[in-house]
This record gives C-alpha cells, sequence and structure tokens, in this order.
C-alpha cells in the first residue's frame, strides 16, 4: 500500500494537571488586581465614609462641584446647611462633600438656631494694610 500506517499515540491519564497550569495565570491576575485595584478602594471609600460621618459645624469643607464653604448646621444624617458668603447659606447633601479643609472647634451644648446670630467665616484683619502695589510699581519702586 500506498498509504502507510499511523499509530496513535496512547492518550495521556494526566489532564489535570494541565488544567491547573491553565488556570494559575488566570488566578495570578486576580491576585495583582485585588491588590493593586481592589484593596486601595475598598480603603479609600472606608476613609471617605469616616470623613463624612465626623462633619460637624464649624468644619470648612470642599464640594463636589469645588466650592468652599463653611459648615453652619448639621441637618439629619444626610443633610448639612453651609455658608458660602457672608448671609449666603445653601443645603448639600454629605456625599457631595470631597474634602474638610479644616476642622471647626468643638461646639458641643451650643444651641442652634434657625438663624446664627454671627456667621463663622474668617473675616479680614482689622489691622491688615489696604494699599496695594501693582506689579510694574513693585519693579520701579512706585506705589
Amino acid at each position: 500500500m500506498f498509504i502507510s500506517q499511523a499509530w496513535a499515540q496512547a492518550a495521556g491519564g494526566a489532564g489535570g494537571s494541565d488544567f491547573l497550569v491553565q488556570l494559575f495565570p488566570l488566578v495570578l491576575i486576580f491576585v495583582v488586581f485585588y491588590f493593586l485595584l481592589i484593596r486601595p478602594q475598598q480603603s479609600k471609600m472606608k476613609a471617605q465614609k469616616e470623613m463624612l460621618a465626623g462633619v460637624k459645624r464649624g468644619d470648612r469643607v470642599v464640594t463636589g462641584g469645588g466650592i468652599i464653604g463653611l459648615v453652619t448646621k448639621v441637618i439629619g444624617e444626610n443633610e448639612l446647611q453651609v455658608e458660602l458668603a457672608e448671609g449666603v447659606r445653601v443645603r448639600i447633601i454629605k456625599q457631595t462633600i470631597t474634602d474638610i479643609l479644616t476642622r471647626g472647634e468643638s461646639v458641643r451644648g451650643a444651641k442652634e438656631s434657625e438663624e446664627d446670630e454671627k456667621p463663622m467665616l474668617p473675616q479680614p484683619a482689622a489691622n491688615a494694610p489696604a494699599e496695594r502695589k501693582s506689579l510694574l510699581g513693585s519693579l520701579f519702586g512706585k506705589k
């Protein structure tokens, strides 16, 4: 005959170790993703939650839109009253706060009325110089 006989090789019975070798890269990728992505994100979320739980009256905060304001009242569990400028107060949801710039002093025992007597925004110093130099004036020594 012109066709040679092809001898079939004996099938190996050790297919289980081949499966583990193929599964190992997938497990390794998951472990890398866990330590580089999932775990840091969980710790960041935990820190954000603790920060929001600790917001109190007198804190200077930054909202998600980049607005800086002073917390004048904590309304309920999820809402704050924030003073943006003197006499300009808005109500915001706590979850929109991205950062606390400065912590206010503890005001335990102080009663909160609907309208606070004195705004807690920082006032300019009374002895601050009123004059300003222009850029050209400062270069040439003129006021």
